[in-house]
C-alpha cells in the first residue's frame, strides 16, 4: 500500500512541479535545432518516469537498444499493463509520442504533456475521427518524429500476447519508416496482478531488429500486424531459453 501511495503521489506532485517546465517548452524558439528541440521536450517526462519505476523498486532490464535506427520509426510493443509506458519512456533514448486513447484528454497537465510530447488521441468511438488521427500521426512519423503503438489494444495482464489489430500499422505503411518491434514482460507483477496494489518486479524489454519499408512494402495490413507479433513473441522465447 505504502508504495501504490508513494507512486500517486509522487506522479500527482510532479505534474504540479513540471507546470513552469511546460511553459518554459512552449516558448522555446521555433528555429531551435529539430532533435535538440526534441530531447529538451522529452528531458521532463523521462526524468519522471525513471524516479517513477525507482519508487515500484522494480528491476528494469533492457536488451536491443542498438536495433533503434536513427531517424523517425514506429515502435510496436505488446501491452501487459499501465507501467509499460513509464517503462519505456525511462527505457529508449529517442523521443517518442504514443497513440493514446481520447479520454486521457480530459486529464489537466498529463494531457499537456502528451501533446507537447506530440501524443496522438483517438477516438475509438468515431471511425472518421479514429481516421483523421491516423492521419495525423503519418504527418508526424513524415516530420521526423517517432511514435508507439500498442497493437492489442487491450492491456494482457500478463497473460499470452494478443492477436494484434492491423489498423495502427498503417501508420508505417503510409509513412515508410521502420517498424521497431518491443517485447515487454513484468510490468503486470507490478501492479496488476497485484490487486491493485504496487510492488517491487523483474521487468525485461526486449527491442528487436527493425522492419524496414523494403520488408513490408508489399503486404498487406494484417500480414505485417502478424509478422511484427510473431518477431515480439520470438524474442521472448529466446529470452527464456537464453536464461
Amino acid at each position: 500500500m505504502l508504495r501504490l501511495i508513494a507512486c500517486f503521489l509522487y506522479m500527482g506532485g510532479y505534474l504540479v512541479w513540471s507546470l513552469p517546465k511546460l511553459s518554459g517548452i512552449k516558448r522555446l524558439p521555433d528555429d531551435m535545432e529539430f532533435e535538440q528541440k526534441k530531447r529538451r521536450i522529452h528531458e521532463t517526462p523521462k526524468n519522471w518516469s525513471k524516479t517513477f519505476m525507482a519508487l515500484t523498486g522494480s528491476q528494469i532490464e533492457v536488451q536491443g537498444l542498438n536495433n533503434i535506427p536513427s531517424g523517425p520509426v514506429l515502435f510496436a510493443s505488446n501491452h501487459e499493463g499501465n507501467f509499460d509506458i513509464p517503462v519505456l519512456i525511462g527505457a529508449i533514448d529517442k523521443p517518442f509520442g504514443f497513440i493514446s486513447k481520447i479520454e486521457v484528454k480530459k486529464v489537466p497537465i498529463l494531457s499537456a504533456w502528451m501533446e507537447a510530447i506530440d501524443c496522438v488521441f483517438i477516438d475509438r468511438k468515431n471511425r472518421e475521427r479514429a481516421a483523421d488521427s491516423i492521419l495525423t500521426g503519418v504527418d508526424l512519423l513524415k516530420k521526423g518524429h517517432s511514435l508507439v503503438i500498442f497493437p492489442e489494444g487491450t492491456r494482457s495482464k500478463g497473460g499470452p500476447v494478443g492477436r494484434f489489430k492491423a489498423g495502427g500499422f498503417r501508420l508505417a505503411k503510409d509513412s515508410g519508416v521502420p517498424i521497431v518491434p518491443i517485447s515487454i514482460t513484468g510490468t503486470a507483477d507490478v501492479f496488476e496482478k497485484n490487486g491493485r496494489l504496487v510492488k517491487p518486479a523483474k521487468i525485461n524489454v526486449i527491442i528487436s531488429q527493425p522492419i524496414y519499408s523494403r520488408q513490408y512494402k508489399d503486404k498487406d495490413l494484417i500480414a505485417i500486424a502478424d509478422d511484427v507479433r510473431d518477431k515480439i513473441i520470438r524474442s521472448r522465447e529466446e529470452k527464456r531459453i537464453a536464461s
